[in-house]
């Protein structure tokens, strides 16, 4: 049983959407083996996630972070695909190169920068493909971020509004998924990438950068 807090309902739903996300994507045509629920690994939100999808009959994936006194895998994940990390920009890398979409909940410091380390990557596109970014618990998120305030301020375009949308019941953000996510056919399907890097044409790398490459590349073929 959890223990109440302020932001107990959210766990309730993150469990019931995590389920319904498990139940759709076992109902496609490859039987669920393209899309599963992955969390941040740990317990509250991110535990619900992964007890959603066990209670819809499917896997999930827990990325989880080491922690000095906090924060050890839940029992919910999927064994054999139990992840653990040492560095918070390695576990957002996995987070983002295999993401079709994600569903933010309520949180505080680390959910911030998950999120704007997605929104950043949609915005300056270098994912390959675009990412549905979901906020859930519209109250919440327009309460504690001013994304109006930072359009009016003219740090953030007014068309960047468009790489996020909030949802607030388990069905809404179903529906915004199933209808958000576009997946190749199964037989073509590519591997997930990064965006290659990109300059105005005819401009060539300044000698530091050259010699940057050179060493990356020699340290490289040391190892």
């Amino acid at each position: 049983m959890y223990t109440p807090r302020p932001n107990g309902r959210y766990i309730e739903e993150a469990t019931e959407l995590a389920r319904l996300v498990t139940e759709w994507t076992l109902s496609l045509p490859d039987n669920g083996h393209r899309l599963v629920v992955c969390s941040g690994g740990g317990g509250g939100i991110m535990e619900a996630a992964n007890r959603g999808a066990a209670l819809g009959g499917g896997r999930s994936v827990g990325l989880n972070i080491g922690l000095p006194h906090e924060q050890r895998p839940n029992a919910y994940i999927t064994p054999e695909l139990s992840f653990e990390f040492h560095y918070f920009f390695m576990r957002k890398l996995w987070f983002a190169h295999l993401a079709r979409a994600i569903v933010v909940f309520p949180g505080g410091f680390g959910t911030f920068d998950e999120l704007f380390e997605m929104l950043t990557l949609a915005q300056t596109r270098k994912l390959d493909r675009n990412i549905l970014i979901l906020l859930y618990g519209s109250t919440y998120w327009k309460e504690v971020i001013n994304f109006e305030a930072l359009v009016r301020h003219g740090v953030i375009a007014a068309q960047d509004m468009s790489l996020f949308s909030f949802v607030d019941t388990p069905r809404e953000a179903l529906e915004r998924l199933k209808s958000g996510i576009v997946l190749e056919p199964a037989d073509g399907a590519a591997q997930p990438a990064f965006a290659k890097s990109r300059q105005p044409e005819g401009e060539e790398r300044d000698s530091g950068e050259r010699d940057e490459k050179s060493s990356f590349r020699t340290s490289g073929n040391a190892s």
